[in-house]
């Protein structure tokens, strides 16, 4: 597990869809999201990116278990094009944000979010809005000890 940083997030153009559901359901989102940029000339310049809104580990897995998680995942894109009823182009807000990077499979996560938020209590500082992750490889490419995912929490 890596340390915790501070970083200023920018703000950054995107191509999302937010809906609710069970997050199994993000690999075809994402699939979705890749054909519809491609199909409405958006240029994807980044990997995606996930926002979490539950807070808590119980909270995750009942919303997920009920088919009630918020799932609202997104690529950055070089320019604005056309949304749709279903997709979503706009402004990802950034800011000061603290970040830890998770390396191995995605579900053994919990130990680098238990990180991250000790590290933002034992700093004084106050989380400010849902959590994001960032997922700068492959999981169908790399080995599941090779996977990484990026966790940001917004921190005033």
């Amino acid at each position: 597990m890596s340390e915790v940083t501070v970083v200023d997030v920018p703000t950054q153009m995107v191509v999302g869809i937010k809906k609710t559901g069970s997050f199994s359901e993000i690999p075809g989102v994402l699939g979705d999201l890749v054909q519809y940029a491609m199909a409405n000339g958006g240029e994807i310049v980044g990997p995606p990116i996930g926002v979490y809104y539950e807070s808590s580990k119980e909270a995750v897995e009942k919303a997920n278990r009920e088919g009630t998680a918020i799932i609202d995942v997104n690529f950055p894109i070089a320019k604005p094009i056309a949304g749709s009823d279903k997709v979503r182009v706009y402004e990802l807000q950034g800011g000061t944000m603290a970040k830890i990077v998770h390396k191995g499979p995605y579900d053994d996560c919990e130990s680098s979010y238990i990180a991250l938020f000790t590290w933002i209590a034992q700093h004084g500082k106050t989380p400010m809005g849902p959590v994001r992750e960032v997922y700068p490889n492959d999981p169908r490419t790399v080995p599941p000890e090779e996977i990484l995912m990026e966790i940001y929490a917004p921190i005033a």
